[in-house]
């Protein structure tokens, strides 16, 4: 179908593949306590309260995590000299942070959150549902071979680009399940070849990630054995990714950072089909209220959270309804079509969406390295142009003014999310540099 966006600032940008910013009319105060939404922020607690109760069985699962205790956390690094080289240096910028996500254990990504939270549920459940786990029973249970034996019986399938069916590959294999991972075709060598390793089946489609997820699913229904992580509608991935904003939290409190109304938090994500950064934000809102201000950023040819929800219509869009290619090197993003269920709970919640070109996410992956010795994918990148949307581009100042924090931006953290990175060969990885020098 074709679709006629509106006829606002932001529109010529999005139809013409430029970087720009999207501010949401919808946003308003308290959306995260909306009664008609699917979820409910007490569910935020309850994923950080099974994150806790998991961690013995995933300290056995993964040794790297002896040090954390089990926990799956990432650092929060202060961009420092990496802030001036961004143009970022002035007062107004307040203070910015990096969420090193590409560098959390066990699949190297932000979905290590999702993947890994929902094959563990998954396990628990099916554990107590066969009797072998029971009530007051220690969850390290679930090591023991006949948890394995069991989970062997089954496959845990999903469709991705990459770093989801790592997170899942990686979780379902230390479990001893078979595991199933759908790839598009956009999907980089590399991560199929990592997950070959595991013993993880790949199955690789002449396609974008909407066909690999559809076969995933199809698959899934014919076989009652098969296990689908369902990156389009999954709640447990969703708030297997919010409990994050409970430990950015604790890491803002510990740098003495504080966030309320005279000092504004604002949280740039980087969106693929939206799991993640919904996720986030969702916790966000929850942690934070409407001191947080959160916006997801794609890169200028796969904007589909901007091009959906700037269209206001009830059904999905596509980037392809809007002349866009869908192309780019952001692998993780290269999402022609959001979740609906992200789009409803976004609805009102999101502060809005911006893009960025290919080209500016290699400048700053050679950025980060040289600056910070960070090891990031491009599309972990995409999270760096915000700052200068919000203080420097008119739509960022316009949203700020309505928003009444004009006064406070010097005050305002500004979190960068970073997504993936720390598992890219390196071979890979020089490439990558490579090209942001070329």
């Amino acid at each position: 179908m074709t679709i006629q966006l509106p006829d606002i600032p932001a529109r010529a940008d999005v139809l013409a593949a430029r970087p720009t910013l999207w501010t949401n009319p919808a946003y308003r105060p308290g959306a995260v306590e909306d009664p008609a939404l699917p979820v409910r922020a007490a569910q935020v607690l309850e994923a950080q309260q099974n994150w806790e109760r998991f961690a013995p069985l995933l300290e056995i699962c993964f040794p790297e995590l002896k040090a954390s205790g089990g926990r799956i956390r990432s650092e929060l690094i202060e961009l420092q000299g990496l802030s001036a080289a961004l143009g970022y240096g002035g007062e107004e910028f307040g203070r910015q942070f990096i969420k090193a996500d590409g560098d959390l254990p066990v699949a190297g990504s932000i979905k290590a959150r999702g993947g890994v939270y929902e094959v563990f549920v998954f396990a628990e459940q099916l554990a107590r549902k066969e009797g072998l786990l029971k009530q007051g029973d220690d969850i390290r249970r679930l090591a023991e071979d006949d948890a394995r034996a069991l989970f062997s019986r089954h496959t845990i399938a999903v469709g991705s680009t990459g770093n989801l069916g790592l997170s899942v590959g990686v979780a379902a294999r230390a479990l001893g399940f078979k595991a199933t991972v759908h790839m598009s075709s956009d999907a980089k060598t590399w991560k199929v070849d990592r997950l070959t390793r595991l013993g993880v089946d790949v199955v690789k489609h002449q396609a974008d990630y909407t066909t690999a997820v559809e076969n995933a699913r199809l698959a899934a229904e014919q076989d009652p054995s098969i296990y689908f992580v369902d990156d389009e509608q999954s709640q447990h991935l969703f708030f297997g990714y919010s409990a994050a904003a409970l430990e950015l939290k604790e890491q803002l409190r510990a740098r003495g950072v504080q966030v309320d109304a005279e000092h504004p938090l604002f949280l740039y994500l980087p969106c693929g089909i939206g799991g993640a950064p919904g996720g986030v934000t969702f916790g966000a809102k929850t942690v934070f209220g409407d001191n947080v201000h959160c916006f997801f950023v794609e890169p200028v040819q796969s904007p589909c959270a901007l091009v959906h929800m700037m269209s206001g219509s009830e059904e999905l869009v596509s980037v392809y309804d809007v002349g866009l290619t869908n192309k780019t090197e952001a692998d993780g993003m290269a999402v022609a079509r959001m979740s609906a269920f992200v789009a409803t709970v976004m609805r009102n919640m999101l502060a809005g969406v911006f893009t960025v070109s290919d080209e500016d996410l290699f400048r700053w992956l050679q950025l980060a390295h040289s600056i910070l010795g960070l090891r990031l994918e491009p599309s972990a990148t995409a999270a760096f142009a915000g700052p200068g949307f919000i203080v420097s581009h008119a739509e960022g100042r316009a949203f700020c003014k309505e928003m009444g924090l004009g006064e406070n931006l010097a005050n305002a953290t500004h979190i960068l999310w970073t997504t993936g990175g720390s598992f890219v060969p390196d071979d890979q990885f020089a490439a990558f540099l490579n090209k942001a020098g070329s």
